[in-house]
Parts: C-alpha cells; structure tokens; sequence
C-alpha cells in the first residue's frame, strides 16, 4: 500500500479528461446547472432523472447552445430502471467516463425519535442505495475501459454532527465513505472518485429547510459547476478519494495547497486532544 496516497497495488496514469457524463438528478437544481456547464464545455451529457419533461427541457437547452445531451427516466432506487436507462444513455452517446451522482432527498428536520421510519427509509435508499446503483452499473464499465471519474454529491452534514434529519447526514457520511473505498479499490484500475460538498446552493430543497429560515446568503451554485469541471479535466485527480468542499475550496486552491496526505480530508474519529501529542491509541 502506498504512504502517500493509501492505494492499494501499482498506480495506473490518470485518465484522459472526460468526454462522456452521466449526471443524475438532472432535471432541477445542482444537477441541472452541473449538466449545462458541462455541456458548454464540450462534453456530452447524459441525464438521468425521474421527470421526463423536466429534462427534456433541460436537453433542449443544452441543445439551443450548440451541446449534445440525452436522457433517460429513471427512479434510482431501482437497480434494473438504471441498468436499462444507463444502457439507453451509452448507446446514444458513448461510453461513461464521469459519473455525477447528485440525486438526493431530505427527511424532515426532526431527532431521530420522532423521524418517521417510511421517510427515514426512502431517504437512505434514494441518497445511498440510489448512488450505489448508478455507480455499480456505471463504475464497472469504467473499470473494463480503463478507468474514469466520478463524483458523489456529498453534504457538510455528511462530515458533522445534526441534531436532526439523521437519515440525510447518516446517507451524506455513507457516500463519503464509499467515495474513500472507490479510491482504495479503484485507483490502481484508473478510478478517481471524489465527494464534494455543494454548501448551501438557493435550490427547492434548501429552501424549504427551517435551518435555512431567513438565510439570505447562499453558495453561488456556479462555484460547485466550477469545481466538477475541473475533476472532469484531471485537474484535480491528486485529490481523490477526498471530501472537498465547494464553500472552502475552489480548483486554484486546492491545486495551491499541492498534494494531500494520506488522512488529509477523509472521514475519520479524531483522537482526544491534539493529533500530534495525544495519547489517544487511535492518535497512532
């Protein structure tokens, strides 16, 4: 295993910059601006959503500026709809070599007691077992070719505690998570998975948060487009298997601060008192 960069066996080069995406949750909100931006830069782009007029309008648009774009309906939580509409996509556009996976819900801003167990479900199911869908149909064929990229829609409520909605943090922890072991398991094959953390973008979901109640300031969502364009380029491939943020981190910073260490921005249980002289056994 490498010190430096925990993957497990030899490093295969970088990918070539993507050229195909898959973009879930397409059809409003992040996913929707994600899938124009990075159409405007050349790529094209699948999107996959469960509103078929939403995203065909979102196609059109793509379309008017001179981009290629198809998509395909989808609820993600059911394995064979995405294996089916997965298929659609490649056969119209090529081969898969960004996976975005943004789709994702909240349950209702209450302690886990009073959380209602149908919601509680729905929620984990969609934000990662919907994930784990895409990226076990998607990934693999990544693997076949040679590698590729992708990027899980994280959440700041994945990497800290919330007194409440425990199935949206407990989902956001989970993705990062998988994002550490898609790096682990991937990289000598040419994989390089990232989680990124939007902050709070003006969306329908943000909006309608009592957390957000009154917020006036939000995260410009063309700072989170910025960030997945440059991991679609390979500009930010040494930082894979990372959680990145979008409020905190911007490609000219990230790629200022040089390479990451090995504990460098992934999940993990701090030790009491200060890492370096602490006498926390897990300190080691």
């Amino acid at each position: 295993m490498s010190e430096v960069t925990g993957v497990v066996g030899a490093s295969t080069g970088d990918p070539a910059p993507a050229r195909v995406a898959l973009v879930t949750g397409a059809s409003r909100g992040i996913g929707r601006a994600l899938a124009l931006g990075l159409a405007a830069d050349g790529l094209a782009v699948g999107l996959l959503a469960r509103d078929g007029e939403a995203l065909d309008l979102v196609v059109e648009e793509i379309e008017a500026a001179g981009g290629r774009a198809a998509r395909a309906v989808a609820d993600v939580t059911e394995l064979a709809a995405v294996t089916s509409a997965v298929g659609r996509l490649v056969a119209e556009l090529g081969p898969i070599d960004l996976l975005v996976d943004n789709a994702g819900v909240i349950d209702d801003e209450v302690p886990l007691w009073e959380a209602d167990p149908a919601q509680w479900r729905r929620v984990v199911e969609t934000n990662l077992v919907g994930s784990f869908h895409v990226s076990r149909v998607v990934l693999a064929s990544m693997v076949e070719r040679g590698g590729g990229r992708s990027v899980e829609l994280a959440s700041g409520a994945g990497a800290k505690d919330l007194a409440v909605a425990s199935a949206y943090t407990a989902s956001k922890a989970a993705l990062i998570r998988t994002v550490g072991g898609v790096h682990l398991a991937g990289h000598a094959l040419g994989l390089r998975a990232f989680a990124v953390a939007p902050g709070v973008v003006a969306t329908d979901m943000s909006t309608g948060m009592r957390m957000h109640a009154g917020r006036t300031e939000f995260t410009p969502v063309e700072r989170v487009v910025d960030l997945v364009r440059a991991i679609a380029g390979g500009e930010l491939d040494a930082w894979s298997g990372r959680y990145l943020r979008v409020t905190h981190d911007t490609p000219e910073t990230l790629a200022a601060h040089g390479a990451p260490g090995p504990r460098d921005r992934t999940l993990g249980v701090l030790p009491w008192g200060l890492a370096w002289e602490s006498d926390d056994p897990l300190a080691d």
